[in-house]
């Protein structure tokens, strides 16, 4: 072992040491390396010239218009959690079904399917489903066991349902790590895999997942021989309507801009923030207020029409107007209501955990090729016996046990740019291995002892479930989620029928 090893492996090693310390993770992702390069320097062993590279990455990563898409996407997600929407609609839900114990899981299911294509955040999503679907779960008969596990592994579905903050961070990195492993290979023009493809890739995978989940709840739980009563008015058409079209509207246009190629990632991350905040205030506001809201509505439904005619003129002008006066009016609403300001609050606290960990990354990343990592890796990963595959299951089990320790952006802003170049550099789909790894990370969420799902859910539940509850509860969504793995790898089209159908 050379010094360099053995620096890059003290490095590694320090690194884990310092996120498990419980310092914030971005200062032991950038600290680590820095310290690192800093003392291998002055044994001969690092050239501190690569630490001048890093102004310009961090330049490209600020100047990454994709990664825009970030915040905008947060505070959709957070907006509608912190209107009530969330609570409104598992109400709803809950009345439906009559308190039936199948009927109520399923609808615990469904709630999180359509909330977690607009909230993408695992630890909000699962501390909110122990809030306000736990309660209801146990009053209709379900086991508590059962109920810990419906709520932990819906509760993980922001991952791979799109749109998914996690598949637009990881549509970046696959991205840019394949067209670079691509040209290193020799070939100086791949196809650009961008984040509207890992979308459509992970459309039917998630999909797949939720219909297994389904299933098994059907099967574990009996439908009511009878009407159950519930609190609460019967639930109309109407109600039903005006509670659950607003957000699925929200979420078609959003994921079908991007999947139908007439907005970027961006642009949808944005119309996805307007709507929520549109959404938000609508249930807020008074008739006037109300009546703004719509306007604003019909004025952007106007635009996107007016976008797929390409057609400008004086309509789109007035339709935008209609737009701004609304957002106008309903952020004045919700800043009114209190419900503004602490969103937007939310909203900066998780995107400045997200860039500096993006930005701290690039750095792990730089320090890393300066010690030669990048070529001890594709060395180890060539020398293995059975090729490619057997490179890629050494990759899916370390993302695998990374899950029990690191969160998902770290994971991807860490594995990615280390590990991917010699998987990526092959003739291997990047958009099966962007969902593979998506679908991995959040099976690892989801594994105890050490899943963050269940640490979300203990932090939130009442002291009657227990830890061994938790863990026994979870037991078979994750031989579910084993399963949907499995037919991802025997059945790639799963992941790449709706990209190659869509976009090439």
């Amino acid at each position: 072992m050379t010094g360099a090893d053995a620096a890059l492996v003290a490095m590694l090693l320090a690194l884990f040491g310092g996120i498990l310390s419980g310092i914030p993770a971005m200062l032991a992702i950038a600290g680590v390396p820095l310290v690192s390069a800093l003392i291998a320097s002055t044994m001969g062993v690092f050239d501190l010239q690569f630490l001048t590279f890093f102004p310009a990455r961090v330049w490209g990563i600020m100047s990454n218009t994709l990664l825009m898409a970030v915040p905008l996407f947060v505070l959709m997600g957070v907006l509608l959690e912190r209107s009530g929407l969330a609570q409104r609609m598992l109400d709803v839900l809950s009345r439906l079904v009559r308190g039936s114990p199948r009927g109520i899981a399923l609808a615990v299911l469904a709630f999180s399917t359509l909330i977690a294509a607009s909230t993408g955040i695992i630890g909000a999503t699962v501390v909110m489903l122990v809030l306000i679907a736990l309660p209801a779960m146990t009053e209709a008969g379900i086991d508590k066991r059962l109920a810990a596990g419906v709520i932990c592994a819906s509760g993980t579905l922001g991952q791979i349902i799109p749109p998914s903050i996690l598949l637009v961070l990881l549509g970046d990195q696959i991205g840019s790590t394949y067209l670079e492993a691509q040209q290193a290979a020799g070939n100086f023009a791949p196809d650009p895999v961008s984040v509207g493809d890992l979308f459509a890739g992970a459309l039917l995978p998630g999909l797949v997942l939720v219909s297994l989940y389904a299933v098994f709840i059907a099967i574990m739980l009996r439908p009511a021989r009878g009407p159950v009563p519930v609190e609460g008015a019967p639930v109309t058409a109407r109600l039903l309507v005006f509670t659950f079209l607003p957000p699925i509207a929200l979420i078609v246009a959003v994921l079908g801009s991007i999947l139908a190629g007439i907005a970027t990632t961006t642009e949808a991350a944005g119309l996805g923030a307007v709507g929520a905040l549109l959404l938000a205030a609508s249930g807020k506001a008074g008739r006037a207020g109300r009546a703004l809201v719509a306007a604003a509505a019909l004025g952007a439904v106007v635009l996107i029409a007016l976008r797929l005619a390409d057609v400008a003129g004086p309509v789109a002008v007035i339709a935008a107007l209609l737009v701004g006066i609304g957002t106008l009016a309903g952020g004045v609403t919700l800043f009114r209501g209190g419900i503004l300001a602490g969103a937007v609050d939310e909203t900066v606290k998780i995107t400045g955990m997200v860039f500096g960990i993006v930005v701290a990354a690039s750095l792990l990343s730089l320090v890393f090729r300066g010690f030669g990592g990048d070529e001890r890796v594709a060395d180890l990963i060539a020398a293995m016996p059975g090729g490619t595959a057997s490179a890629l299951a050494l990759v899916l089990a370390i993302v695998f046990l990374l899950g029990f320790i690191l969160e998902a952006i770290e994971i991807i802003y860490i594995v990615v740019p280390l590990l991917g170049p010699p998987i990526l550099g092959t003739d291997i789909s990047p958009v099966w291995f962007g969902v593979l790894l998506a679908m991995n990370l959040q099976t690892s969420f989801l594994t105890p002892p050490f899943g963050f799902a269940l640490f979300y859910f203990r932090s939130a539940a009442p002291r009657s479930i227990s830890t061994t509850d938790i863990y026994v509860g979870v037991a078979p969504f994750v031989g579910l989620q084993i399963l949907a793995m499995a037919l991802l790898i025997a059945v790639p089209e799963l992941a790449t029928w709706l990209p190659d159908l869509m976009f090439r």
